[in-house]
Formats: structure tokens, sequence, C-alpha cells
């Protein structure tokens, strides 16, 4: 499936069969809430996450679990009920700069749905923000900012940006979040540009 990098919080997927077995929206979805809140969920669950009925994310969850992203969690007592649960809290794609074209393909695949799905929130975002709270309005942000660094510093920065988001991450803090608290997505690109 995948491997930990030393010193790194998440796996890094290279293998192109479990890049095309995420790269579609609503296994992207369910990796992204079993990451993100820790918990074990049932295919019931997770439907509404998904967007799916309970049997068709069954399937993708069971789908998941052959790639070895999720895996069978320990019962709550029901034995009838089968839950699931994240190996990894969250992942990075690497295809490697000599990977096969086979590899690369499935990454870029699974980038693209990546991608697609989180500017679609961007602009959902944007076509409602006129009717949030003005608290929430004025304290979202849609910035893009362009850096002049060698690689050393883009590492740094990276690694004090992760830093800086970790105690904030909702696997942290929806046990006692704060009373007006939301789930907010954070996008992080640091790219270099022609």
């Amino acid at each position: 499936m995948s491997e930990q990098t030393p010193g790194r919080r998440w796996a890094t997927v290279s293998d192109p069969k479990v890049m095309r077995a995420l790269a579609h929206p609503a296994r992207l979805s369910i990796m992204e809430h079993l990451g993100s809140t820790g918990e074990s969920v049932t295919a019931t669950e997770v439907a509404e996450v998904a967007g799916l009925s309970p049997s068709a994310t069954s399937y993708h969850l069971r789908e998941l679990a052959k790639t070895g992203l999720v895996e069978q969690a320990p019962s709550r007592g029901d034995a009838r009920e089968r839950l699931w649960r994240a190996v990894q809290a969250s992942f990075a794609v690497d295809a490697g700069q000599d990977a096969p074209p086979e590899a690369r393909e499935a990454a870029q695949t699974l980038v693209d749905v990546y991608l697609d799905r989180d500017v679609e929130r961007a602009r959902d975002w944007m076509r409602r923000a006129h009717d949030e709270p003005k608290e929430w309005y004025d304290a979202a942000v849609l910035n893009g900012t362009t850096l002049l660094l060698d690689a050393e510093e883009l590492s740094r920065l990276n690694a004090a940006v992760m830093d800086l988001l970790e105690p904030y991450k909702r696997r942290h803090r929806q046990a006692d979040p704060p009373a007006d608290a939301r789930v907010v997505r954070v996008n992080y690109w640091t790219l270099p540009v022609e």
C-alpha cells in the first residue's frame, strides 16, 4: 500500500493500484472523514459523507480495505455491525521521478480528482459566503502568495506550517471543540511555478 516516511505525519502512496482505488470522489471523502476524525464507522454512518447509499459505501470501504488504506475496527459490542477505520490519518501521493508511466498516470488521475473536489469546495464557499455569519465571512481567506525560496527554505516553511496546523486538526479537537467551531478545510500548496 504505502510506507510511513520517517519524520512525516503521513504515509506515502506510491502503488498505482492504491492510487487508482483512491481516484474516486466518494473514496476520497471516506478517507478524509476517517483520517480527520479517527473514528470507526459503519457503512451506514459514513454513507452521507460519501454521498451514496450504505450498500454503495460498503462496496467502497471493501475496495479501500483491499488496498490497505482502511481496515475492520473492533466491534462496539454488536457482532453484526462491521466497523471500519483508516489505517493512517493522512497520506501523500508520490509516483516518484523515476516511476513508470502507469504510476505517473495513476498519480495524475488521483491528483486531478483531489484538486477538482477541493476547488469545488472553494467555489461553493464563494457562492454562499455572503449568506454566512459576518465573523465567518471575515475569517475565511482565499489567497495566493508568491514567494522566492530555495529548496531547503521551502522544506523548512512546509514543516513550520504543518507544525502550526497540527493542534487544530479535527481528530485532536473533536472531543472538546470550542462552542462555535466548524469544520474548516485548509488547502496548502507550495509548488514551484514558471
